[in-house]
């Protein structure tokens, strides 16, 4: 009996440190990192790289930019405005309570009334149960993006989320600035765990023992993830091994990482346009069309996207890149400096004005350069523009309330459809359907939103091609932002690291399925 026991114990030691030699861990580095634990109090690209580690939605996309099934494992169209959806069994929340249809409902329920994504939703009457694993998504009209929009349902554990917490608050409230139970507490069905946050230093996620997807190839039990603001700082990170993955990677530094043995660069084109807008509220003179065409001239985005950018980026001169149902072909950037004076002298602003201009130093690739660089260039024209730059983590606070005159912001349509740049930046904002949500510029023009909304319905692809391209026509002619590129995406690691299979051009890297030889 005691030869067994210690045979038994040894056996037991020997289980353990096997578990501990193949245990991975990942030492990430990014520019930033999530601002909350809540997934629907921000729609922005580093709140949904988080949500695929910690949720997960009912589908998602693959890398060839079709759909996969995720916590539903399949659906099928009902009517014209309804689809089905059939839930994974099994399937449990990091609290331990179990995922249910009842749970669906009520996310795509709290999703409607997020200040961020009720625009998203608008066209959704909602989501009803048939049973616990069997759902139905419904929209007011035929609506052709209904998947699409589908990659944006992260479940939340409504038991976790319903009540009051400690401080006597409801724990479902969505609060942008300041404490709420979401912002701090999370329970998602994800691969990961958040185990430790301590904001803009370091936030720690570790595998949940109980995740359902025991088929996923990842093999990642631990994410360390720093946040590093610093270009230089975050690259060098990885070239002495103080880290293992860099996001992103700037431009000015592709060619050193990929001479270098022992890591590996990927790069793609990318969907997220770099743009500022003009807030036609706190400046009278971007009501004037001649001003914001002024602007937009005086703008050298070509120069930009070559020397700031090193060739990492492709310059705009619309909203849609080439590929959308949206894009036309003969919009070109349109950098012309003596147009630009010609214009503000019939504006009636030969001698320019001052006006103010905020932008974030660790969101977009090289975004405080740029800033810098248009500010120059709007110099020429004689506009006075005086710049503040600022850490993502304060910034949106700062853009949600048009605290400046010139705003930049970048949109990657998370949908990958024409018109969702549309309904997020520049549609007349309105508080209660949520379009317009992050339109500083206060851009308000009724045809532009009577086709939006017209093809939301549209199924003819054709007509739908039609009427996002007029679309991109009237912005283009009222100078309705100033476009600047389409930021390429990039993504740096370890030889060790296989990390082809899960960066896509959502720049939401799979991490859950990532392999560390």
């Amino acid at each position: 009996m005691k030869k067994l026991a210690c045979l038994a114990l040894a056996l037991l030691i020997a289980l353990s440190l096997g578990t501990a030699v193949n245990a991975k861990s990942l030492n990430l580095a990014m520019d930033a990192d999530p601002v909350s634990l809540d997934p629907q109090v921000q729609l922005s690209g580093g709140m949904l790289q988080y949500s695929h580690m910690v949720f997960d939605p009912l589908v998602r996309w693959t890398k060839e930019m079709t759909f996969e099934p995720r916590l539903a494992e399949r659906w099928e169209r009902i009517d014209e405005n309804t689809v089905r959806f059939y839930l994974r069994k099994g399937v449990t929340f990091h609290s331990g309570n179990p995922f249910t249809a009842k749970d669906i409902v009520w996310t795509v329920d709290r999703l409607k009334r997020s200040q961020d994504f009720k625009g998203l939703f608008e066209p959704f009457v909602g989501a009803a149960a048939v049973d616990d694993h069997t759902v139905d998504l419904v929209t007011k009209k035929p609506y052709p993006l209904l998947l699409n929009m589908s990659t944006y349902i992260f479940a939340m554990d409504s038991v976790f989320y319903t009540g009051t917490d400690e401080r006597g608050l409801p724990k479902d409230a969505i609060v942008k600035t300041g404490y709420s139970f979401a912002n701090v507490n999370e329970s998602g069905t994800g691969k990961y765990r958040v185990t430790h946050r301590e904001q803009g230093v370091r936030n720690v996620f570790e595998a949940y023992k109980n995740y359902w997807d025991a088929e996923s190839p990842g093999n990642v039990d631990t994410i360390i993830l720093t946040p590093i603001k610093k270009d230089a700082t975050r690259v060098a990170a990885l070239l002495s091994g103080d880290v293992d993955f860099i996001m992103p990677v700037p431009p000015q530094d592709y060619d050193r990482i990929a001479a270098t043995d022992g890591v590996k660069l990927a790069t793609m084109p990318g969907s997220r346009v770099i743009t500022f807008q003009l807030n036609q509220k706190r400046r009278e003179e971007f009501t004037n069309p001649k001003v914001r065409q002024a602007i937009v001239y005086a703008v050298n985005n070509e120069g930009i996207a070559e020397k700031i950018m090193k060739g990492k980026a492709t310059a705009a001169g619309q909203q849609a890149p080439e590929g959308y149902l949206g894009y036309v072909e003969e919009l070109k950037p349109r950098y012309d400096l003596a147009k630009a004076r010609k214009l503000m002298k019939e504006a009636g602003y030969p001698k320019g004005f001052e006006c103010t201009m905020i932008a974030p130093n660790n969101r977009y690739v090289n975004d405080d350069k740029i800033a810098e660089a248009v500010v120059s260039m709007l110099g020429r024209i004689n506009i006075k523009v005086n710049l503040k730059t600022m850490p993502k983590a304060q910034y949106w606070d700062q853009f949600d309330a048009q605290t400046a005159d010139i705003q930049m912001i970048g949109w990657h349509p998370d949908t990958e459809d024409s018109a969702n740049y549309t309904e997020f930046l520049l549609m007349c904002p309105n508080k209660e359907t949520g379009y317009g949500q992050y339109n500083s510029g206060n851009y308000c023009n009724p045809k532009v939103d009577e086709l939006i909304l017209a093809c939301q319905s549209e199924t003819d692809r054709d007509k739908r091609a039609a009427m996002l391209q007029e679309v991109e026509r009237i912005l283009h002619n009222d100078a309705a932002f100033v476009p600047l590129h389409w930021q390429h995406l990039s993504w740096a690691g370890k030889d060790a690291l296989n990390i082809l299979p899960i960066v896509n051009v959502m720049n939401f890297p799979y991490f859950g399925d990532l392999v560390i030889d």
